[in-house]
């Protein structure tokens, strides 16, 4: 019988206002992978931050290898062989590779100063385990997301962690770059390493893990085998009730050609001689491998990269002049692909982001109509269904999804004709999810022409008319919905059919 690495036992955690775990508990075994499932808000983070010493439990227990430990800094849960590996990656850029997983315990000579060879020696033998075939002096800078990810995890073995936990792992990398990370995670469980896998992708959970564990509303909902389980049944768990109309379309009939793009090209895009139509109450699918040219393209569109061939034509009248003010004159809005970066400023409040692109319509000659404002606000969270306990809250601190609903509140106050969508439901729970389908469902019924960029193959499946499929800055097909597979759009996607 595999033998238990880790149990955490009726762990509570208050903060103002707020009771983020109630009696939650967790157990791993050596050699297993658990996947940890919850909306956000349902306390993941919390426990977990728990676990690597950043908070302090109210009440409760955790357990390493039978013996009870106290963990009161990341330092202690490190020397207690704990290792994370975040959404949000913690390297260095400006540093090495060998200094990324060595920093803080650096290695020193007999000089009392560094010994660089010494940890370029030592990292290689760490880099050999996750494949990373580089110089340990390499700059983390020149690295791709994934070879990054990789980098975490050598770090992880340098700390002889026996727990390793993977918040969200693949979020912002390539197909082939999951595949590496995946192969890695099971060498990992080879090796009798416990993995605690947080994902909204059901799809990964399914792929790794041994068993899932469901939080909702800071209490553990149950735990399952995955052999034993299904999507239907863990997405009742994490939410509370059945999502039978995950995926929300009633695939009206297309009106008026709204958007033309004819021939467009960028060389700073690697844009090439990208054509496309998109009609009212229409949903246009755009989906292709990370560095296929997606957002690269609707970035032309919106006029925040130059175009040096072709045209664009909006509503039948061709546009002689492209950048941002003329687009949005137009009746064009994106909700870009980063919300916290892009499309936020998140330590201010709800109704400062929901009201920041229509200033005009509230401020006039100095003078703030703070009732205009208001009314604007109100709206945005009431038809988004924006859970915030005030327009005044700071956006940083709602869940992703409520995050999401924000930014589309705040274009949809400049009342779009042409809405485009960069990957609207990355990093939010599957509650949240089903909330955006609806939004974007309503929006196309009510005569919207709307663009759906995403990674994710069934969501643009579920969700558009028509896909428009990229690969190395091309359109290689628009696909009707009758012509629709999973096979024929990853051949496209790859270059195979053209």
């Amino acid at each position: 019988m595999p033998k238990q690495l880790l149990r955490m036992e009726n762990i509570s955690k208050s903060f103002p206002g707020v009771k983020a775990l109630e009696d939650a508990h967790l157990e791993l075994e050596e050699g297993s992978i658990l996947g940890l499932l919850g909306e956000n808000g349902a306390g993941k983070s919390t426990l977990m931050n728990i676990l690597g010493g950043i908070y302090r439990p109210d009440t409760g227990s955790i357990y390493i290898n039978e013996d009870k430990v106290v963990i009161n800094s990341v330092l202690e849960a490190q020397s207690l062989g704990i290792a994370f590996i975040h959404q949000e990656l913690a390297l260095v850029p400006y540093l090495s590779v060998a200094e990324n997983i060595f920093l803080g315990r650096e290695p020193y000579n007999k000089f009392g100063m560094v010994s660089k060879s010494t940890m370029y020696q030592d990292a290689r033998q760490y880099m050999d385990i996750v494949g990373l075939d580089m110089d340990p002096a390499t700059r983390v800078s020149w690295l791709s997301i994934g070879q990054q990810q990789m980098v975490e995890i050598a770090k992880a073995f340098s700390l002889n962690a026996r727990i390793v936990v993977m918040d969200e792992p693949t979020s912002s990398l390539s197909e082939k770059e999951v595949q590496i990370l995946f192969k890695t995670t099971l060498d990992l469980k080879k090796r009798n390493i416990g993995v605690i896998y947080i994902s909204h992708k059901l799809s990964e959970i399914f792929e790794l893990t041994d068993k899932i564990l469901v939080m909702r509303d800071g209490c553990n909902v149950g735990q399952k085998e995955t052999g034993k389980t299904n999507t239907d049944e863990l997405v009742n768990m994490m939410v509370g009730r059945d999502l039978k109309n995950y995926y929300v379309r009633t695939f009206n009939p297309q009106g008026e050609t709204a958007l033309e793009v004819k021939n467009i090209s960028s060389p700073v895009n690697h844009i090439t001689n990208c054509s496309f139509t998109l009609t009212t109450g229409e949903v246009l699918g755009f989906y292709g491998l990370i560095g296929a040219g997606r957002s690269e393209l609707m970035e032309c569109i919106m006029g925040l990269s130059r175009i040096t061939e072709g045209e664009i034509h909006v509503f039948g009248k061709r546009l002689t002049s492209i950048n941002p003010v003329t687009i949005r004159r137009h009746g064009l809005a994106l909700v870009p692909e980063n919300r916290k970066t892009q499309g936020l400023v998140l330590e201010n409040t709800v109704s400062f982001n929901s009201t920041i692109a229509v200033l005009e319509q509230f401020i006039k000659w100095l003078q703030v109509n703070r009732k205009k404002e208001m009314e604007i606000t109100e709206h945005g969270v009431e038809s988004m269904n924006i859970k915030t306990p005030s327009v005044n809250q700071r956006v940083i601190n709602l869940s992703g999804g409520n995050q999401q609903k924000v930014v589309l509140a705040k274009w949809l106050a400049t009342s779009p004709k042409i809405l485009i969508l960069d990957e609207p439901t990355r990093g939010i729970d599957v509650g949240a999810k089903a909330e955006i389908y609806r939004i974007i469902n309503d929006l196309a019924a009510a005569g919207i022409a709307i663009i759906m960029v995403s990674s994710e193959l069934n969501e643009v499946i579920n969700m558009s008319d028509r896909l428009a499929v990229m690969q190395d800055g091309r359109i290689t097909v628009v696909l009707d919905r009758k012509d629709y597979s999973q096979d024929t759009i990853l051949k496209y996607a790859l270059g195979g059919l053209n």
